[in-house]
């Protein structure tokens, strides 16, 4: 499962994921948690523990469609990923965000709460 929790900051959006960014309902998940947020978003991949193709996929097609993303902390394998599909140039990426930023809203969007279209 995937939990996606939009907060606010002085940067703008910040997406905190949490879980795993696979194929199925979590890349889906993703994918409109960004599309609600502009053109420029910033994803914390701290407490994400797994990335499979369809989730790099959602990532490189995201970017390829305008949306900037900027990839904070990514976890070891996350990194490990972007590293052995030499993807790592592609995205911004970021390894440290103080978490004392103040926060306007949160939102949060999990693959289990989605309502259906």
């Amino acid at each position: 499962m995937l939990t996606v929790t939009a907060k606010d900051s002085n940067d703008g959006v910040v997406l905190q994921c949490q879980g795993r960014i696979v194929l199925g309902d979590e890349t889906a998940v993703l994918c409109a948690a960004i599309g609600q947020q502009g053109r420029s978003v910033t994803l914390d991949l701290t407490e994400v523990d797994a990335i499979d193709a369809a989730g790099i996929g959602s990532l490189v097609s995201l970017q390829a469609s305008g949306i900037y993303l900027k990839l904070m902390n990514p976890s070891k394998q996350v990194r490990e990923i972007l590293k052995v599909t030499q993807l790592e140039f592609i995205f911004e990426i970021c390894e440290f965000r103080s978490a004392e930023e103040p926060i306007e809203g949160v939102r949060q969007i999990t693959c289990d709460e989605r309502s259906e279209t």
